[in-house]
């Protein structure tokens, strides 16, 4: 694949190889082979999510079908959570290792007990993080890389509830790795505006699940076009452990239960990751909780992944250009 469209060179990009400071997020059921390749041929990096695979051997098979696909950097992510009955960690760690994987985004949790690990295997470690103070505390431990989530974000975005606006600048002046800024994100001008801010790049997870290659169903991407900025729920607030879903039936029982003072114990069912999978693949947007960000609000189409990459790097450029040439003019 060919691009004629000239590059935003940046520290991020100068640090993990890659074309375009775009990253795509390591969502669960949708960082699959197609869509993590379709944004790294285009210039990105593209992510696989290893716990979407049901087992290492399975994510190995997942990263070779990528390799298929295109033969630029691509990641994985692998987000560590602590759990009664967790994944086998290691082992997945050990097959992205095996598999020849040069970079990988952690999220979760603090990275330190991994870093050992991935450095002896030449890994590079984009880490995700809600918070400067978890930030600082993840350049401090050798990552080489951080994404900061801003509230607006899809899925967690941490107790703090601190808008991108304010997060990245204050990340921005405390760090000296490269920096990608998450959430809320899903064009050009959001590009050139995390640049401004002091990022050396985005990272898009909404925008990217509503492209062709996005293995989910036409109706969730349809709902995604059509739903506004406003239609998403914020779960699991009194359990201070906040998630933020799309707007259904089952995300605002949820809301609900637990404002009425309910455990996680009475909303358990509901909020099952095997009825969120079920969404993805019947379409059904009330068959579970699934996860999307505000920015849906911006999107209003379903373009190819590499079209989101290329067009958000061209309207990047410009919008800078024509904001510089704006503030050119001696006003009369």
């Amino acid at each position: 694949m060919t691009h004629t469209e000239p590059t935003l060179r940046t520290p991020f990009t100068e640090v993990f190889g890659v074309e375009h400071p775009i990253v795509q997020g390591g969502m669960q059921w949708v960082g699959r082979a197609e869509l993590a390749a379709a944004v790294s041929e285009a210039g990105g990096l593209g992510m696989i999510t290893a716990l979407t695979q049901p087992t290492p051997a399975a994510l190995v098979a997942e990263i070779e079908r990528a390799r298929t696909l295109t033969d630029k950097p691509f990641g994985v992510n692998l987000t560590i959570l602590p759990s009664i009955t967790p994944p086998p960690y290691d082992e997945y760690r050990r097959a992205v290792v095996e598999s020849g994987i040069t970079i990988v985004e952690t999220a979760g949790s603090n990275p330190e007990p991994h870093m050992d690990f991935f450095k002896q295997h030449g890994v590079k470690v984009l880490h995700k993080c809600t918070s400067v103070r978890h930030a600082v505390k993840a350049e401090k431990v050798g990552v080489d890389g951080v994404s900061i989530d801003g509230f607006e974000c899809a899925g967690h975005p941490g107790e703090d509830d601190i808008p991108g606006l304010v997060l990245i600048p204050a990340a921005a002046r405390q760090l000296t790795i490269p920096m990608i800024a998450s959430g809320g994100f899903a064009d050009g001008l959001g590009l050139a505006a995390a640049l401004v801010l002091g990022a050396d790049g985005i990272n898009m997870g909404t925008r990217f699940m509503c492209t062709t290659e996005s293995p989910i169903h036409e109706k969730i991407k349809q709902r995604i076009v059509e739903a506004g900025e406003r239609d998403t729920e914020l779960i699991f607030r009194p359990l201070r452990n906040t998630s933020r879903v799309a707007s259904n039936d089952v995300s605002k029982e949820v809301v609900g239960i637990l404002d009425r003072g309910g455990e996680f114990g009475d909303v358990r069912e509901l909020v099952a990751g095997a009825r969120g999978r079920t969404v993805y693949e019947t379409g059904d947007i009330n068959a579970g909780i699934w996860t999307v960000g505000m920015v849906q609000g911006l999107i209003h189409d379903i373009p190819s992944a590499g079209e989101v990459v290329v067009r958000t790097v061209r309207e990047a450029q410009e919008a800078l250009e024509r904001t510089a040439n704006r503030f050119a003019q001696p006003v009369a």
